[in-house]
């Protein structure tokens, strides 16, 4: 009988977000899920969704910018006790602001939730799997952390900062069994957000112009399984009709 193992998910926000499809789809691969966020209200309804179809989850409360924050949440997947197999930094925060009306409270914040995050995110999630010599750590970037676009200059010298992050941390820890991935999110993906913040522009896509969710958590999964002889550091997920 295989063991159980679990994945932890930050991020996790509306049901129909990368965050909560992330964690619904590894629960339903078995895996114990601890989701963690800042709204509680969204983290009990990702949470029953999951109870609903048969899967099992841990949900913590987390600012993710916050370091004892970060170590609490891990430190509840070693009570949980199942070894993780996977974790996901899915923060995903932005401001759309032109460089001059940028001040150093609007730079730090996306910085702190884009990147330093993720530091304290990766460094618990390598000390959780390196005894094992085994897991997957996903850092979900954007069309930013490729290149900079105002009035998203800020965002992306954050996404940047990830993406090094994401490159250093492969190539210190791969030889050690642990595959770190850093995913491009080139589009927009269809989920609530979006639909909240910008309905024409979803309208405007028109059809399979934006990224569903099933396709992208599927993919991290084929990522997940791959063997260690073939894997992908870093993939881009783009609508097929999405020019770049």
């Amino acid at each position: 009988m295989e063991e159980k193992c679990s994945a932890v998910v930050v991020g996790v926000g509306p049901e129909q977000g990368l965050g909560a499809s992330l964690a619904i789809f590894f629960a339903g691969k078995g895996l114990h899920v601890l989701i963690a966020g800042r709204s509680e209200e969204k983290l009990q309804k990702v949470a029953e969704k999951i109870r609903q179809n048969g899967g099992t989850v841990t949900a913590v409360m987390v600012d993710a910018t916050v370091e004892r924050d970060v170590a609490h949440l891990f430190k509840m997947a070693k009570v949980d006790g199942y070894p993780i197999e996977i974790a996901a930094y899915n923060v995903d925060s932005n401001i759309p602001s032109p460089l001059l009306e940028t001040d150093a409270e609007t730079f730090t914040l996306l910085w702190r939730q884009n990147c330093l995050g993720a530091f304290f995110f990766g460094k618990e999630a390598v000390k959780a799997m390196k005894g094992r010599h085994k897991g997957t750590l996903f850092f979900t970037g954007a069309t930013a952390s490729l290149r900079a676009k105002p009035p998203f200059t800020a965002f992306a010298a954050a996404k940047a900062g990830l993406r090094a992050l994401a490159q250093g941390m492969a190539r210190e820890f791969s030889p050690q069994g642990i595959h770190v991935v850093h995913t491009v999110i080139d589009g927009v993906i269809d989920g609530e957000r979006a639909r909240n913040q910008f309905p024409d522009h979803i309208k405007n896509k028109g059809k399979d112009g934006l990224l569903q969710l099933d396709a992208i958590v599927e993919t991290y999964w084929a990522i997940h399984q791959q063997h260690p002889s073939a894997w992908t550091h870093e993939l881009d997920l783009r609508p097929f009709k999405e020019p770049f």
